[in-house]
C-alpha cells in the first residue's frame, strides 16, 4: 500500500488552480519560498547537483531550484498538483521532471542517485513520515544532503499555525494541518540517525503578523527547517 492520505492528496487536487497565484489560497508558500531555498542553499551546492523534491506540489521550490542550475526531479501523489507544476514549467522554459509517485516507489528500484532531496512541508501529511524518510535516505548519494521542512507538535503550533494561520490570519485553507501528525524536532532527528543521517543543523521559520514578513530564527517551536548529511 502506498505511504499516501486519500483525503490529503484529494485536498490539493482541489487546490491546483491556485499553486501559481501569490495572492491566493496558497500565497503563503511563495513568501516562504525564496527563505526556504537561501537556507537550502546555504547548506549544500545546488548549482549541477541532481536534486528530488520530494511532494513537489505545483513545483513552486522545484522550479526555484532548477532556476539555480539544478537537475531537478519533483514528486507528488496529486495529479492535478503536477498537472500545474508541468504548465508553468512549460510556460517559464524551465526544465524539470515531474512524476506521480511516492519516495517509497521510487527507492525500491533506486538507490545512492541524488546529492540534494528536499522534503518540504510533506512529512505532516503523510500516515507514516518514518517510511518517508527512510526512502529519502535510500535514494541519497553517500555524503548526499537532506532538507526537510515540518511542522513542531506542541501548544505553540496548535495556536499559531492551525489556529492563527488558518482559522484568524487566514494564511493557510482550513483544515491544512492535524495536530496529531505534527513533528517533533527529536523525533526528525531519531528517524534520521537510524537511516545513517546525521543531524547538521535545525533552523526555524517565523512570522511576523504586523508586517505580513516571514524570517528565519533560531526559535523551533512552530515551524522549522533541518538539515541531514548522509554517512559515508
Amino acid at each position: 500500500m502506498e505511504n499516501a492520505d486519500t483525503a490529503e492528496i484529494a485536498k490539493f487536487d482541489r487546490l491546483a488552480n491556485h499553486w501559481w497565484d501569490p495572492s491566493g489560497a496558497l500565497g503563503a508558500l511563495h513568501r516562504i519560498n525564496p527563505l526556504r531555498l537561501r537556507y537550502i542553499e546555504q547548506r549544500t551546492n545546488l548549482h549541477h547537483a541532481t536534486v528530488l523534491d520530494v511532494g513537489c506540489g505545483g513545483g513552486i521550490l522545484s522550479e526555484a531550484m532548477a532556476a539555480r542550475g539544478a537537475r531537478v526531479t519533483g514528486i507528488d501523489m496529486s495529479v492535478e498538483a503536477l498537472a500545474a507544476a508541468r504548465h508553468h514549467a512549460r510556460t517559464k522554459g524551465i526544465r524539470v521532471d515531474y512524476r506521480q509517485t511516492t519516495v517509497e516507489t521510487l527507492a525500491a528500484t533506486l538507490s545512492d542517485h541524488y546529492d540534494v532531496v528536499t522534503c518540504m512541508e510533506l512529512l505532516e501529511h503523510v500516515p507514516d513520515p518514518g517510511s518517508v524518510i527512510r526512502a529519502c535516505s535510500r535514494v541519497v548519494k553517500p555524503g548526499g544532503d537532506f532538507i526537510f521542512a515540518t511542522i513542531n507538535r506542541n501548544i505553540q503550533s496548535f495556536i499559531f499555525a492551525i489556529v492563527g494561520a488558518e482559522y484568524i490570519l487566514r494564511l493557510l485553507p482550513i483544515g491544512s494541518h492535524q495536530y496529531g501528525r505534527l513533528l517533533k524536532p527529536r523525533e526528525l532527528r531519531r528517524w534520521g540517525e537510524e537511516c545513517r543521517l546525521q543531524l547538521q543543523d535545525v533552523t526555524g521559520l517565523g512570522y511576523n503578523p504586523f508586517t505580513t514578513r516571514y524570517f528565519l530564527t533560531t526559535d523551533t517551536r512552530v515551524n522549522y527547517m533541518a538539515h541531514f548529511k548522509k554517512d559515508h
